[in-house]
């Protein structure tokens, strides 16, 4: 029997497990009423851990309180409120007339079920939104959850794992912590509903193991080439450089739909980067990682890599390419100019490094070509004046989601879905599209027993299958 460090065994797994599903079977879980009551208990102890929850976000990744709530508590209460005022109209039952085919039929009903016990494995970057904020999800949809945050930001696992046993039984929600071993233990287990946040490598693990026990999976993915922001020669400089500084500086860009390289026409490209370093002065300083405001990386590995890949690039650095490993901040460092073909700009970085790639204007379709031969974006981000081509390109491109002249905000929008495609995701989630996520659609039709016609029964020769093609073919008219 394998052993964890966390005391974890594939045994007490099991257990935990097998609680929930005698717990789902009780069937309390389904009334909307008792869902309800769960997320405002939900909401009620987030706002009373909010403290808690922004010094765990301090220590694992430098948050300051103003970012910690904006970015992983404030939306949080956002998700849960949209669920409160929305549930009871998502889980009621569709009717269908059942159709002339059926008769004498005339009502089908289509059920929103819980799948059961469901696991969902967060990640380190947002380690409390991506946590709480899916689990909000599978509650609505009236699952039981088993979690498996992430080793790597210790002080928030700690702190979630000590939130949930507080505000629920175990036999509804608990939080079991540990690295990789616990996290294959938990996918050996026979879930029902298995949402993962997380990279493309271990999304395709994650996937292999429920395909063993055929489980549905969600797969929130950062996207294997990584989000491209395209600036044409038309765009508002200043406004694009003061969005995009920000998102950069956000969780030292450690964020699956960050900026991850742009393409900016190599006509305005030079007035471009003094816009990009002029707000990245204005709103971090010239040494970022001096200042107690911008975060940090969440481990002395991620921000090895993150200096080595900038001296790699040293000769083109043009802003930035300064850090502090002891306090494992990496300042937002501009490479430019970079090919669109080289290997810093065809992978996810997930750090303060940017890579800009020039590009004729005149010629951007061409560069719209090379990001739709690569794997899909979880987003895109566009830069113009021209917003005819900005709204054929986003229609006609595959990514998880985007925006025009703005970056980020599009997952801020009430009631419309978040996540990728292809090695950016599948599935979706946020308000309504997360309880969608986490049910079933089962369809029932309601019988009759008089006038029901032999329409559908033997014999099908000879006369009576002559009457019985016409009425058929009358029918599916």
């Amino acid at each position: 029997m394998n052993h964890t460090d966390t005391g974890y065994t594939e045994a007490s797994i099991r257990e935990i497990v097998e609680a929930q599903r005698r717990f789902f079977r009780t069937g309390t879980t389904l009334p909307v009423r008792w869902r309800k009551q769960q997320l405002k208990r939900l909401k009620a102890a987030v706002l009373a851990h909010e403290t808690e929850f922004e010094e765990a976000l301090a220590a694992d990744l430098g948050r300051s309180p103003l970012e910690a709530y904006l970015c992983d508590i404030g939306p949080i209460i956002t998700e849960v409120n949209e669920m409160l005022s929305g549930l009871r109209r998502w889980a009621r039952p569709e009717r269908h007339f059942s159709g002339l085919m059926c008769f004498p039929s005339t009502l089908t009903k289509v059920y929103k079920m819980p799948y059961g016990v469901s696991l969902v494995i967060s990640p380190f970057n947002f380690p409390i939104l991506l946590t709480i904020g899916v689990v909000a999800a599978a509650m609505a949809g009236g699952n039981t959850v088993v979690v498996k945050s992430s080793s790597k930001s210790a002080a928030c696992t700690a702190a979630l794992k000590r939130f949930f046993a507080e505000v629920f039984p175990p036999e509804y929600v608990t939080l079991i912590d540990g690295g990789h071993d616990v996290a294959d233990m938990c996918l050996a287990q026979r879930f029902d509903k298995i949402f993962y946040t997380g990279s493309p490598a271990v999304g395709k693990h994650v996937l292999a193991e429920a395909a063993k026990n055929l489980t549905p999976v969600a797969l929130e993915l950062g996207g294997e080439a990584g989000n491209w922001c395209v600036i044409r020669a038309d765009a508002d400089l200043k406004d694009a450089a003061r969005k995009i500084a920000f998102f950069k500086l956000t969780n030292a860009g450690q964020i699956c739909i960050n900026i991850n390289q742009i393409a900016v026409a190599e006509e305005v490209a030079g007035a471009f980067l003094e816009e990009l370093k002029r707000a990245f002065i204005a709103q971090i300083g010239e040494h970022a990682e001096d200042n107690p405001e911008y975060p940090k990386l969440i481990t002395e590995a991620a921000y090895d890599k993150c200096a080595k890949l900038a001296d790699e690039y040293r000769g083109r650095i043009v802003f930035g390419g300064t850090g502090n490993r002891t306090e494992r901040k990496y300042a937002p460092t501009i490479i430019y100019p970079v090919d669109r073909n080289e290997p810093i700009v065809q992978h996810e970085l997930f750090c303060p490094l940017l890579p800009v790639v020039p590009f004729p204007d005149a010629e951007v379709d061409r560069m719209m070509e090379t990001i739709a031969d690569r794997e899909h974006p979880l987003a895109m981000y566009l830069f113009t004046r021209d917003l005819k081509w900005a709204n054929r390109t986003m229609q006609t491109m595959q990514y998880g989601g985007g925006c025009i002249n703005e970056v980020c905000i599009h997952m801020m929008v009430k009631g419309v879905p978040f996540n990728g495609t292809g090695h950016s995701g599948m599935g979706a989630y946020h308000g309504e599209w997360g309880f969608r996520e986490f049910t079933h659609p089962q369809t029932v039709l309601t019988g009759r027993t008089f006038l029901n016609l032999p329409l559908r029964e033997h014999p099908y020769g000879g006369e009576a299958g002559k009457k019985k093609m016409w009425l058929l073919r009358l029918f599916e008219r």
